[in-house]
């Protein structure tokens, strides 16, 4: 089957596949044709396309193939190009845009939504959704930075010394971990708030403090989304928001359910906040979190703040873009060729096609059924484990988690359990070491302690220094290594075959606690 990617329309940098996804598509059986000059706004040249085995076609040809990939949704003239039977792979807002559903199905196309990814785990690898969240976020990152008018990071000079900046983000969904991220890389002072609780860790894991607000938060309901915020949380989560943005530099809002974008930054709590900062709303797609928000542009308020409501972040870094969007689709293409020979199956029995699928066979399938996997947990089951209603713009799904909650036990059960185990435990450990001798208590009591001390050490430090404890944890596997040798002789067989083993696994951290050093400092040198 053909394969084609045609040119986004003048206002969308992107292109929904790049050099390397389309040597990716071809690997898979397909002849890839491309309308010529559709990658130029990306900085993706045709010769290079060319070069990965794509052919040049004319845009009629184009939206002609068997299966046509784009990044916009198409318009009727584009529908009227495609032939019956053809697949349509674009984002097409089956939420919000009936009358282009209706016009996919009319011309008997067979069209599959990039923007309807069900969120379960197995299909986050297709969620063109959660790319564009992720570049929105890193870029809102980079245009707060040239907006705002001083360094992110503290600078000590001769001259003198500089604060870093304070970033306040609002939202721990895919876009607001993104901002984290590169905040954080920029070495400001970043501060972070989501109502819903679970995401205080992942939030934490990124190097930013999160902001503790348990009167500011929502529940989580039996079907696994984020209950509305009652008026009393509301009312404390905009306290929050005002509290936090006057202190902050930089505020950036990532608050869109379900495409509306709730309130979180009112034109009072603007005018609180200090000249020069500067406030980046990535939900100004569905209307704004800030009152201040012109939708599209970049304006300064009476008081000198800087409020930059631009909805096309992801094309502002077209090439990435482009790359990580085509990784989508080569995503959904690997899962529709399961024989790798060329040819996509339509397979409606699969939970992640079925709920892509919005026309086939001049049928409308939207919406599609309620998916029943353990993505949607009983009313027993962990709340934090599920996909919850965030007020990110993407409503992430724990992906470690996603997959086990419909058959885990309930949070008090599981409580109860390890009470029980752990007196057990403690009970046969007691009874050991009445029945032990002196010489063996002193040696235990030495390694209770070592565990004790050990578990603090490593739990208060921060995430970003782990990799830096390699050589503090080399220290010690070394000393475990020499004293498992000096043992290795001893006449008891149990001894020694515990002293072996202790040696080998201490040469297995020691070796690849240097192999991940030198990989590590490696990346520092030149010309690495």
């Amino acid at each position: 089957m053909r394969i084609a990617i045609p040119a986004a329309p003048p206002e969308e940098r992107l292109v929904a596949a790049t050099p390397d996804t389309v040597e990716r598509l071809v690997a898979l059986g397909y002849e890839v044709v491309l309308e010529a000059g559709a990658g130029e706004r990306a900085s993706l040249a045709d010769l290079d396309y060319e070069a990965a085995s794509a052919t040049l076609v004319s845009r009629a040809d184009a939206w002609g193939a068997d299966i046509v990939t784009a990044v916009a949704a198409p318009g009727a003239a584009e529908i009227a190009l495609m032939r019956p039977g053809a697949i349509l792979i674009a984002p097409l807002a089956p939420h919000s845009e009936p009358a282009l559903l209706e016009q996919v199905r009319a011309a008997g196309v067979t069209a599959l939504a990039l923007d309807a990814v069900p969120r379960i785990s197995r299909a986050q690898a297709l969620d063109v959704l959660s790319t564009r969240s992720n570049v929105s976020g890193y870029r809102a990152v980079i245009e707060a930075a040239e907006a705002y008018g001083g360094m992110f990071a503290g600078q000590v000079t001769a001259a003198g010394k500089t604060n870093p900046a304070t970033v306040f983000v609002i939202g721990g969904g895919v876009a607001g971990l993104a901002a984290i991220g590169a905040a954080v890389s920029l070495g400001s002072r970043v501060r972070a708030f989501d109502v819903r609780p679970e995401a205080a860790e992942q939030i934490e894991s990124m190097g930013a403090s999160f902001v503790v607000a348990p009167e500011a938060q929502q529940d989580v309901s039996p079907d696994g989304y984020a209950s509305p915020l009652t008026e009393e949380q509301q009312t404390a989560a905009m306290a929050l928001y005002a509290r936090e943005a006057a202190e902050a530099d930089v505020v950036i809002t990532t608050a869109l359910v379900r495409g509306a974008a709730p309130t979180t930054l009112t034109s009072e709590t603007v005018a609180q906040m200090r000249a020069g900062a500067v406030i980046v709303d990535l939900a100004a797609a569905g209307g704004g979190n800030c009152e201040a928000t012109v939708v599209g542009e970049r304006a300064v308020t009476a008081n000198g703040v800087t409020v930059i409501g631009y909805t096309d972040l992801p094309g502002r870094m077209p090439r990435h873009t482009s790359q990580l969007v085509g990784t989508n689709v080569v995503n959904l293409m690997k899962l529709m060729t399961p024989a790798k020979d060329g040819e996509a199956v339509l397979d409606l029995e699969d939970d992640v096609i079925r709920g892509m699928t919005v026309a086939h066979e001049m049928a409308l399938l939207w919406p599609p059924p309620p998916i029943t996997v353990s993505a949607a947990p009983t009313a027993a089951a962990t709340p934090t484990a599920i996909p919850t209603a965030t007020p990110d713009d993407t409503a992430t799904l724990n992906p470690a988690t996603a997959s086990a909650t419909a058959t885990d036990p309930s949070p008090g059960a599981k409580g109860r359990g390890r009470l029980v185990a752990m007196v057990a435990s403690a009970a046969l450990l007691g009874v050991a070491l009445a029945f032990a001798d002196a010489a063996f208590l002193a040696a235990f009591t030495v390694f209770a302690l070592a565990v004790v001390i050990g578990y603090y050490v490593i739990s208060n430090v921060s995430h970003s220094l782990h990799t830096p404890l390699m050589s503090q944890t080399n220290a010690i596997s070394g000393i475990i290594l020499i004293g498992a040798m000096l043992q290795l002789g001893s006449a008891d067989p149990v001894v020694t075959t515990l002293a072996f083993l202790a040696a080998a696994i201490a040469s297995i951290n020691v070796f690849g606690g240097f192999l991940v050093t030198y990989r590590m400092l490696g990346m520092f040198s030149k010309g690495a």
